[in-house]
Order: structure tokens, then C-alpha cells, then sequence
């Protein structure tokens, strides 16, 4: 996706920032009005503006308008699954190293948020192959996806079942430079994984709770396919500041997952062992079996609330497909 600048044209997503510095995101459309309880703006009276104008209210209340970044976007988009936070998005990108040309595999596409940080580190080059059980959350990443484009993606492919069945028909052996996982059972995966991955590929999981964290880097371990797992978490807390009044915020994104990444050893090479304290780590089938999605917090939704969801994406993005006025 090139840079987008220049006056607000029909189609745009808009980023709306009120009096008590409250979020809105619109889409403008020819017949749309933006309301609140301070007054209506008709959205061809945005059309035109400058990106990052000013505009007024009937009652006065001033408005910043402002094309939504990246984060923005992810933030505000129509979900049926938990999205991956911009701040682990962005620590994804940088440790697997995303970069154009590439040719990267996810499984786990939720609501297409990750999806979206991927393809903009690909930057329209290289191939994002996407895997995701669900059809209904495979058509809300879609719609989201075609919502931030305005069509299809180029160079990306979105493919429905599992991804141990999924994965060798899309990919031959060694063909892979990156594998990203976001899923319940990452470690279920991991043998699929090492034989897709080219020597030297990553292969990164983002997990919720410390169970799934502990099963997945002994099952990279156990493998004998990859390099030592290392695990991590982001924490981002901001600041007020105003004058010298400085202190953290109370309110900060804490704890939203880990992060368990490991290198794919070339073929028939054999990791030298690191010294490390002995430690639990056998697993029984009791021990898997107890690992159900309640007990790990996932969250799961009814099929009626993600059909709701499914026609929402798809509303968000038809709206986005609607061509620029040529006399704008």
C-alpha cells in the first residue's frame, strides 16, 4: 500500500479527536454525517480538508481530523477475535526480522490485525500465505484486510483448515523464511513448521498464559530442529507529562502475551547443549488435556456474535472500495 496524502477524498478512513480527546473513525461516503451530542458534520464537508485540519461543530466544539496510522486502524477495526496489540505486532516484525521478499506463513488470523503488520513490513514484495481454522474469522480478516487496502492485497493468500493439513500443499519443504503462530497449540505445530522453514528460518508464537508459554519452548527443544527458544513479554506504560507535573499514567497495556521465538538449524545439524538448571519438564497426556481454551482465557465467542462481526467487516469494507471523487 503507497503513502496516501493529500485532501481527504470519499473512501478515506478518518480519525476524529474530540474536546475530551475521545477517538472516532469514520469511513466518509457521499451521503454520511458524523453526530455527536455537540452537533453534526456532514461528511462531504470533510472531503476537501487537509489531512490533520480542524473542523468545527454547529456548537462550536472543535474537531482534529487525521488519517489514521497502522495502530490506529488495527485499534479500531471490527473484531471476532482478540487482536494482536500493535506492541507485540511491532516486537513480531522486528524479531523475525520481516522484511521485503520474504516468504512468510501465519496461522491464526483472528481479526487480520497481525496480518495487516505484516504485509506493511513485506511492503507489497515477497508472499503472506495465512492460515485460519475458522471460515467466520477468516471472512472478518478478509473484510479488514480489503478495508485497509481498498481491495485485495497483491501479495497475499488466505487459506482455511489446520495448519499442520494446510501447510504442505501451499508450501514445499524449505521454502519458508518466517513462520508466525498465534494460536491455542502452537506446539502442535512445530514439526510442520521445522520442514516448511529454510535453514536459519524463524519461527515465532505468540501466547497468552504461562502453560502454552512452558509446552511450546519444550516441544522446540524436544524437536532438535531449532536453536535455543527465547521467550519474552512487552510492557508499555505512558507518561503525563505537563509542566513538572511528570508521572507515569495510571493506566498502562501490560501483560497481553509472550512472545517464544527460535532459528530453524540447518538440516542435520545438531545444537550444542547449554548448561541450565534441571527442571520440570515433562508433560502428561492429563497435563494437555486439562489445557482447554477456558482454562487458558480464551475467550470464545457464539457463532451468532461472529456472523454480527463477519457483517460488519464486511460493511467497513465496502465502504472502503468506494472510488475518489475525480472532480476532488
Amino acid at each position: 500500500m503507497s503513502a496516501v496524502r493529500g485532501p481527504f477524498v470519499f473512501g478515506d478512513r478518518v480519525q476524529l479527536t474530540g474536546p475530551r480527546n475521545k477517538r472516532y473513525s469514520i469511513t466518509l461516503v457521499p451521503e454520511g454525517e458524523f453526530h455527536t451530542h455537540w452537533g453534526m458534520i456532514p461528511h462531504k464537508d470533510i472531503v476537501g480538508r487537509d489531512d490533520a485540519s480542524v473542523l468545527t461543530m454547529e456548537g462550536g466544539q472543535e474537531f482534529l481530523a487525521i488519517r489514521p496510522l497502522l495502530a490506529d486502524f488495527v485499534m479500531a477495526m471490527p473484531r471476532g477475535a482478540a487482536i494482536v496489540y500493535p506492541k507485540d505486532a511491532a516486537q513480531i516484525v522486528s524479531q523475525c526480522d520481516i522484511a521485503p521478499g520474504l516468504n512468510v506463513v501465519e496461522a491464526g488470523v483472528g481479526s487480520g490485525a497481525l496480518t495487516l503488520h505484516l504485509l506493511r513490513a513485506l511492503a507489497g514484495s515477497g508472499r503472506l500465505h495465512s492460515i485460519e481454522r475458522r471460515q467466520e474469522f477468516a471472512d472478518i480478516a478478509a473484510a479488514n484486510v480489503t478495508a485497509f487496502y481498498g481491495g485485495k492485497a497483491p501479495n497475499w493468500e488466505l487459506s482455511v483448515g489446520d495448519f499442520q493439513d494446510v501447510l504442505p500443499k501451499v508450501a514445499e519443504p524449505g521454502s519458508i523464511d518466517r513462520v508466525v503462530l498465534d494460536m491455542l497449540a502452537p506446539w502442535e505445530c512445530v514439526d510442520a513448521a521445522a520442514t516448511a522453514l529454510v535453514g536459519g528460518g524463524v519461527f515465532i508464537a505468540y501466547v497468552a498464559t504461562v502453560t502454552q508459554l512452558s509446552r511450546t519452548v519444550e516441544a522446540l527443544r524436544a524437536s532438535g530442529a531449532f536453536t535455543h527458544p527465547q521467550s519474552s513479554e512487552t510492557l508499555v506504560r505512558t507518561w503525563h507529562v505537563e509542566g513538572l507535573a511528570v508521572r507515569p499514567d495510571h493506566r498502562m497495556v501490560g501483560h497481553t502475551g509472550f512472545l517464544v521465538t527460535a532459528r530453524r538449524l540447518a538440516p542435520g545439524a545438531v545444537l550444542p547443549e547449554l548448561k541450565r538448571r534441571a527442571s520440570k519438564s515433562e508433560f502428561s497426556d492429563a497435563d494437555v488435556d486439562a489445557w482447554t481454551p477456558g482454562m487458558v482465557g480464551q475467550m470464545v465467542k457464539s457463532d451468532k456474535v461472529l456472523r454480527k462481526k463477519a457483517r460488519a467487516a464486511e460493511r467497513f469494507a465496502q465502504q472502503r472500495q468506494i472510488n475518489p471523487d475525480p472532480e476532488v
